[in-house]
């Protein structure tokens, strides 16, 4: 019988040196995991401008970010998720469907330029709308079910663009159904759907509205993206966006949120995403600057931490700098 007395219990042995400690690694990290998020301006005379409060991201003109997405898939990085700015904003987002507006053609000539790579959409109305919300609105209430229809008929756009996934942000419940019946009612049955299935009212979202210029004007979002404190809703919201036909699911933030990641990777069968967002970006960045902490160790190390708490995707502002630093690894 073999003696398990303490003395002969030595996780250690495994721990001796770098190659032995890659040998029994569990969780890799590889540029194939993540997914760049960038954002696409109409605004004139532009070709990039850093983001003050994301050091390292840009708001891109249409040429910019074709440079920026060729040399993400040349680093492995085989996907991108599209952000736009539009050039004007109304009550109804109607710069989000137009078949003009700045997703849709930045759409097309990613996959004219780079038909390689894997375009996803965002699809919400908060950077289009004058109010900042992500519905259409009625006095000061945000209303759900009115918002279906320009929500799924943003989302039809995209994929008449040829983004290959869309991806609805706005938490109104039911997008999901809408968007799925306007596809397949228009034939494009095989676009896949990319729910934010799971997506919190975070405080870590600030250097994002900045960057898109959605902070709504009154209000707050708490009626309609999830409390922080609730864990059951999460997984009562995925179920409900793969029941409506959403191919993959989304938990958004990823940082104080990897107990949500868990439980929901051990919940379903399909890719589970989650979104390393600008807060949890601005602030490892902030502390690199000040030379707090080492950025390249912080943010491996990060997102390790998210693959092995159950994401199969990692949509991070990092995308780029960890590609490189684990080929040099």
């Amino acid at each position: 019988m073999n003696d398990l007395s303490p003395i002969n219990l030595r996780p250690r042995r495994l721990r001796s040196s770098a190659a032995l400690r890659s040998l029994v690694r569990e969780t890799e990290i590889t540029a194939r995991d993540f997914i760049l998020p960038l954002f696409v301006t109409e605004e004139k005379g532009m070709t990039r401008e850093e983001i003050a409060s994301m050091p390292g991201v840009y708001r891109h003109s249409i040429d910019s970010l074709r440079k920026e997405a060729e040399g993400a898939l040349a680093q492995g990085i085989g996907s991108v998720l599209i952000f736009g700015i539009p050039e004007y904003k109304d009550e109804l987002g109607s710069s989000a469907y137009d078949e003009r507006g700045i997703v849709q053609r930045a759409v097309k000539e990613l996959k004219r330029d780079l038909p390689g790579l894997v375009v996803i959409t965002d699809v919400c109305l908060c950077e289009y709308t004058s109010h900042g919300h992500c519905g259409v609105i009625n006095g000061e209430k945000i209303d759900n079910d009115p918002s279906l229809a320009f929500i799924a008929r943003t989302a039809l756009s995209h994929a008449i663009a040829g983004a290959d996934i869309v991806a609805p942000s706005d938490m109104m419940d039911g997008r999901v159904g809408a968007i799925r019946t306007v596809l397949d009612e228009q034939g494009y049955l095989e676009t896949p759907i990319l729910s934010y299935a799971a997506k919190y009212a975070s405080a870590y979202y600030g250097p994002f509205r900045e960057a898109a210029g959605s902070a709504p004007q009154f209000g707050d979002r708490r009626t309609y993206q999830m409390d922080p404190a609730n864990r059951r809703e999460a997984l009562k919201e995925v179920a409900l966006d793969i029941a409506e036909g959403a191919d993959m699911i989304m938990v958004k933030p990823a940082l104080a949120y990897l107990d949500i990641v868990r439980q929901v990777r051990d919940m379903v069968d399909v890719p589970v995403v989650t979104y390393n967002v600008s807060g949890e970006y601005s602030m490892v960045k902030a502390a690199a600057a000040n030379g707090w902490i080492d950025e390249r160790s912080v943010v491996l190390e990060t997102l390790t931490s998210m693959k092995r708490a159950g994401a199969d995707i990692i949509l991070t502002y990092h995308a780029r700098d960890a590609a490189r630093w684990l080929k040099d690894a």
